[in-house]
């Protein structure tokens, strides 16, 4: 693969500011609860928020309540996994400029999950999301490791989505099903490739008065190939457009047209117009840079398009790419409705296949791996270092003397909790769109990595997934290295208390009026009021909880009568 192709358009990485980043990974699947936060928190006035939130605010910083609140939820049969997730990261916003004692709030419920694991298995603690703690350990990770994600781990990971991108762009792409002949996961392999040749296009860009600087280059080289469709050479184009300038274009996809220059005539480019192939079924076969016979060195004018038109064209069952409608792939994607799950007859035949776009991006894929797990200039990120020993310490309590149960654990803790999160998901990290396609390719590098923290040998034979045979080699190297560096991690001297308060106290200052806590605190007292009942009894119940216990109804009268005076 041509190396400086990547390097030339690699540019700026669009991190997301940390309000977005923590939004996704707090509510991955609530896409509804992210605008209530992000309001603009600089005009609120800080004496602002009402006396009910604030004495709630006031009795969930009470230790003991909170926690008895949180294992009385938890034994509530209607209070779901997805109610867990949520309320836990409503109390992350809430006691997010108060990180130390949310970490306290960690350790106590850390504690009593091994209480309970103890009784089973202590190594599956902490390897689903089924409680409040478990969320909470994702979410405080996420805060806790959001700079060193930022200045260490973002560069090398948006490198290797740059790359794969690039990568899969090389060769042929069937625009209805995504379906590539450059992949890391058999699900999206184009095997029907045809045969095909770059084109390089000789662009000019239309200026844009109202949004365009003096020093914008206009003509632009950019190489596509012959069996792209019109649409997907106009996003190479964009592409070539950002790269050169370091700025998009100032329009959308749907806004822009093509036209070949033909001496002093024109001719708009579309994916379907009078002259598109139609096959005998009836299907229309999408234009391409081929069909219109674009040459080498052929000058494309991108301009602006009347108002109100739109090119974007709704793909549906007749229309047709590359994978043709007599092939068994299209066969396939029409009886069951779905794009792409054609399997080979021959494995070995894809492997190679697939061998190739990972030999493209395996150097990208290692420094992104080892920036995660080494250690730079010898020093652990606060909150790793600091997790571990208290898992290390607690396996001492407990007498565990089994070392792959506090391997087991830390695996759980860390990279299966943050990482796969995060590796998976470059949209939470960076402003960009992750492709179906592209979901399907990180999810083989997401288990590649997750193999390297397994304890398990594989035992790989001829009916192994292919996304396991393709990393079978690494997989040895890459485990004596994650072994090396959770010993390192080990032999580090501890973090004193003082260390890791002035870290948490810092993170904390750096978030204030960063999201809205007022919302917070009322999505959390929505689950106090639905199981009030119970949680009155158990403070009823516990010593030392009489005075939360009348703090608790008093919130409640302020409440209501902030709810009387709505209705008045």
């Amino acid at each position: 693969m041509d190396k400086l192709d990547v390097v030339d358009s690699f540019g700026t990485v669009p991190f997301l500011d940390y309000k977005h980043f923590a939004l996704r990974t707090f509510f991955p699947e609530s896409g509804g609860f992210t605008h209530i936060f992000t309001e603009d928190m600089h005009n609120r006035d800080a004496n602002d928020k009402n006396e009910s939130l604030t004495a709630l605010d006031a009795l969930i910083c009470n230790k003991s309540f909170l926690v008895t609140v949180i294992h009385t939820l938890e034994k509530q049969k209607n209070f779901s996994v997805k109610d867990r997730c949520l309320f836990a990261s409503f109390l992350t916003i809430a006691l997010q400029t108060k990180l130390v004692y949310l970490t306290s709030i960690l350790e106590v419920l850390t504690r009593d999950l091994m209480e309970q694991s103890s009784n089973m298995q202590p190594k599956l603690m902490l390897r689903r999301t089924e409680s409040v703690v478990e969320k909470l350990l994702t979410n405080w990770m996420s805060v806790c490791l959001s700079g060193f994600l930022r200045e260490t781990v973002g560069e090398p990971f948006y490198l290797l989505v740059t790359t794969l991108n690039q990568k899969i762009n090389k060769g042929p792409v069937d625009v209805i099903t995504c379906k590539a002949l450059y992949t890391l996961n058999e699900d999206w392999l184009l095997w029907q490739v045809p045969e095909f040749s770059t084109v390089a296009l000789n662009v000019v860009f239309e200026k844009i008065p109202e949004n365009e600087s003096a020093d914008v280059c206009r003509n632009i080289s950019v190489n596509v190939l012959d069996c792209d469709t019109i649409g997907q050479a106009k996003e190479k184009i964009f592409q070539a457009f950002l790269s050169k300038n370091g700025s998009p274009y100032g329009l959308q996809l749907n806004e822009i047209g093509l036209e070949l220059q033909l001496g002093t005539r024109q001719k708009e480019l579309l994916d379907i117009d009078g002259s598109s192939v139609i096959l005998e079924d009836g299907i229309t076969k999408l234009n391409t840079i081929g069909h219109y016979e674009i040459s080498n060195g052929s000058t494309i004018k991108v301009f602006k398009r009347i108002a109100n038109f739109t090119s974007e064209v709704e793909y549906s069952e007749d229309h047709c790419h590359l994978i043709l409608p007599d092939s068994e792939a299209f066969q396939d994607v029409q009886g069951k409705r779905h794009r792409g799950k054609h399997k080979f007859k021959v494995k070995e035949m894809y492997l190679t296949k697939l061998l190739s776009t990972k030999v493209a991006i395996h150097s990208v894929l290692e420094k992104l791996f080892r920036s995660i797990w080494s250690l730079p200039n010898s020093r652990a990120p606060f909150a790793i270092k600091y997790f571990f020993d208290f898992l290390d310490a607690q396996a001492e309590n407990k007498k565990i003397t089994d070392p792959d149960v506090v391997h087991i654990w830390k695996t759980n803790s860390l990279p299966l909790r943050f990482w796969v999160n995060i590796l998976k998901n470059p949209q939470f990290v960076f402003d960009i769109k992750k492709t179906p396609h592209i979901d399907g390719c990180l999810s083989v590098i997401a288990q590649a990595f997750m193999d390297a923290f397994s304890l398990t040998e594989q035992q790989l034979g001829k009916e192994a997934p292919t996304n396991k045979l393709l990393y079978a080699k690494d997989i040895p190297t890459y485990k004596d290295e994650v072994k090396s560096y959770y010993r390192a991690i080990r032999e580090l001297p501890p973090l004193s208390s003082s260390e890791m308060e002035e870290f948490l106290t810092q993170e904390s200052k750096k978030h204030e009026n960063e999201f809205n806590e007022e919302v917070a605190l009322t999505e959390i007292y929505k689950y106090i009021v639905k199981y009030f009942d119970e949680i009155l009894n158990k403070l009823e119940r516990e010593r030392g909880l009489e005075e939360a216990q009348k703090q608790l109804l008093h919130v409640k009268v302020l409440f209501d009568e902030k709810k009387k005076c709505k209705w008045m």
